[in-house]
């Protein structure tokens, strides 16, 4: 009688589970292998998520139930804009990781659903939040400004996916950019026009033509530096550390300050480039006169 060894019928049955999923790996398509830059993306999707999430809990349900006074949860509305500082830090690192490594083929399509949903979805869904608890907003004017700026967010999205832009420049505010101006006017605590008005300025700018550098290398750090010194900002003011509300204002003041600036410098480098051709049509046109 041939006697079988448990632990060589083990290995067997190892090996063979090996090779099985060696198999089904080679079998799989590759659009449905994930890279270390798609994991990065669903992070930001993550992100966005849970910003809509502590929106809700944190400030919508409480003021719907009158279990807190009515305005904005201090913590609660820091915490979902962290959240959205963070899905920025997801996105800019996949492109950064994508470049270094590799991505998947379907690495476009999840960066732009991800970006929906933490850059379209939940500044909108804040929006629309700050128009049912704020004592001097209009709620209903305040939902059609969030679908404004859901509907760039989309528009803008889609551009990107169909225009090519000439390197290291975006055609219109990138949407990390556009979401964070949105919160950060909210958060100014500015009179409910003038908020609307920036909103809807903001919005504007994401689908319009003006031309905004992409964060790369110097400028990527700077980017890197800039979102993490607003969660600190975020968290002396929830945690109502001395001069919290002063940093935060001070925080939103200048996010605000740079979405109107940088178009301004990009309108201005147009308009000079146009007069350089100029100059140099008329310098060339003479150069060939008898």
């Amino acid at each position: 009688m041939t006697v079988i060894d448990p632990d060589t019928r083990a290995a067997d049955w190892v090996a063979d589970a090996d090779a099985e999923a060696a198999e089904e790996a080679e079998e799989m398509p590759l659009s449905l292998r994930l890279s270390i830059a798609d994991a990065l993306t669903l992070g930001n999707a993550t992100c966005g998520f849970m910003a809509v999430y502590f929106t809700t809990t944190g400030i919508l349900i409480p003021h719907l139930t009158g279990s807190s006074e009515t305005g904005m949860a201090r913590n609660s509305a820091a915490t979902a804009v962290i959240l959205m500082l963070a899905a920025a830090i997801f996105d800019l690192f996949d492109g950064i990781v994508a470049r270094k490594l590799r991505s998947s083929p379907m690495g476009a399509e999840l960066d732009n659903l991800s970006d929906l949903i933490s850059f379209g979805l939940a500044p909108a869904y804040f929006v629309l939040v700050y128009g049912m608890v704020a004592d001097d907003a209009q709620q209903k004017v305040s939902a059609v400004a969030a679908i404004v700026v859901l509907l760039a967010v989309v528009l803008r999205l889609a551009r990107f996916s169909c225009v090519t832009m000439k390197d290291g420049m975006f055609q219109g505010m990138p949407s990390p950019f556009g979401a964070l101006t949105v919160v950060s006017i909210i958060l100014l605590e500015l009179p409910f026009i003038p908020t609307l008005l920036a909103i809807i300025g903001t919005a504007w700018l994401m689908v319009s033509r003006v031309e905004y550098p992409k964060p790369r290398g110097v400028l990527a750090a700077a980017m890197l530096s800039w979102i993490v010194g607003a969660m600190a900002m975020l968290a002396a003011w929830a945690f109502d550390a001395p001069g919290g509300q002063i940093l935060l204002q001070t925080g939103c003041a200048l996010q605000v300050v740079m979405g109107a600036v940088i178009p301004l410098f990009a309108t201005a480098r147009r308009v000079n480039t146009f007069r350089g051709n100029r100059r140099e049509s008329r310098e060339a046109r003479a150069a060939q006169l008898p």
